[in-house]
């Protein structure tokens, strides 16, 4: 009988679920793949019970898992989400809160909660997840793992249940940078000419980004961005603003998103009453009162924030900030205060989503003891210098 624990973490599982090449350049990584991928032969249940009753068996994988089975990786099984992706707090009404080993009786995140708890309990090598508005980094930062959102539209979504197709992006997280990188040279387009540029010269900290995290996470991220620095040679510069006020970014990106969740799930809602979360079920009703005025409004937000944030960030500079406000919250916090800690999370992510700039996350703070990931947004389509940026990470320090 499987335990409480498992069925949270884990929808499907084999040894493997499902077999890679023989041969490969991932041969023996293990899989853990968010279930919103499809996974021929079996069905998409995006976190609610009632959603996979109804569904029919894939006939074919997602890009993304056909990649990586083609380059020797195996599916370990198919991981549990935040209902239909669309939270980054990691618990499930239906299925429990995934464990999250590096912070016990804390959650993990969401919305890729199973894959990144798999990864955490060393039960799988790489977590196949997706990133809309932070549902890698989150977890990657509350259960101390390296994490790439990429570039948006860099790597193909296809097969990959929508949740906000402007925004959706394939990502994955590991314990390490190399089975992070390894993922990484499978998925990513191969290097060009737009990868012929300089290495990373500048690093920019956001006054107003920082001032979003709690006071202890503040100091602790001074502290990893000037180890960072020192260890790559970057130059770290202060500036005020990045993408304009935080705050009015979060509305609008919520509202944005908002809306094309509901033109992509809200039928279904509206036809299964009920069958929701409270949590999600509050959000999808929100979503759905969202008007074509007040979209239109917030998306001209979100995109002016995302043209200066793409601005501010030539191809030799990236931005540093905290992947979240603080450590994960525990699973018996109160609803208020949750939700209170995910705005702090969505305020300190969206940005890079808006922008649709790929984003690293590197388990480089501690606070009492518990991880908070720091964050590393670069320009477009510098996904594999991010990459290469999170080994140059462990390298000594650099001579001043």
């Amino acid at each position: 009988m499987r335990s409480a624990d498992d069925i949270a973490v884990w929808r499907e599982r084999g040894d493997p679920l499902v077999a890679g090449a023989g041969a490969g350049r991932l041969r023996g990584l293990r899989l853990a793949v968010k279930d919103i991928h499809a996974v021929a032969g079996y069905r998409i249940g995006a976190g609610n019970p009632a959603r996979l009753a109804e569904a029919e068996p894939r006939p074919a994988h997602s890009w993304a898992v056909a990649a990586l089975l083609d380059a020797g990786a195996d599916v370990e099984g198919i991981a549990q989400t935040d209902e239909f992706a669309y939270s980054l707090n990691g618990t499930n009404a239906h299925y429990g809160t995934p464990p999250n080993p590096a912070a016990p009786g804390r959650v993990p995140g969401g919305s890729s909660s199973g894959p990144a708890s798999a990864v955490a309990l060393g039960e799988a090598d790489v977590g196949l997840g997706s990133d809309t508005a932070g549902s890698i980094r989150v977890p990657a930062s509350y259960c101390g793992l390296y994490g790439l959102r990429p570039t948006h539209g860099l790597v193909p979504v296809t097969g990959m249940l929508p949740l906000a197709p402007s925004f959706d992006t394939v990502a994955w997280l590991a314990r390490d940078p190399g089975p992070l990188a390894r993922v990484g040279d499978v998925l990513l387009p191969e290097a060009g000419a737009a990868e012929a540029v300089p290495p990373f010269r500048t690093a920019l900290v956001a006054d107003d980004l920082v001032a979003l995290a709690e006071p202890e996470v503040r100091g602790s991220f001074a502290e990893a961005a000037a180890d960072l620095a020192a260890r790559t040679g970057l130059r770290i510069e202060h500036v005020p603003s990045v993408g304009g006020d935080p705050a009015a970014l979060g509305a609008a990106f919520a509202t944005a998103q908002g809306a094309e969740v509901w033109e992509c799930d809200g039928a279904w809602v509206r036809a299964h009453p009920g069958a929701l979360g409270p949590g999600i079920a509050a959000r999808f009703a929100r979503a759905s009162e969202v008007t074509a005025e007040r979209r239109a409004a917030a998306e001209e937000v979100v995109h002016h924030a995302g043209r200066a944030a793409r601005s501010a960030l030539p191809d030799d500079t990236v931005l540093l900030l905290p992947a979240t406000g603080g450590p994960a919250p525990t699973t018996d916090e109160t609803a208020e205060r949750k939700a209170a800690l995910r705005d702090a999370a969505f305020r300190l992510t969206c940005l890079a989503s808006s922008a649709g700039l790929p984003c690293l996350v590197l388990p480089r703070i501690r606070v009492g003891g518990l991880p908070v990931g720091l964050a590393v947004v670069g320009g477009h389509a510098t996904d594999r210098r991010l990459l290469e940026l999170a080994t140059h990470a462990q390298a000594p320090r650099r001579a001043l």
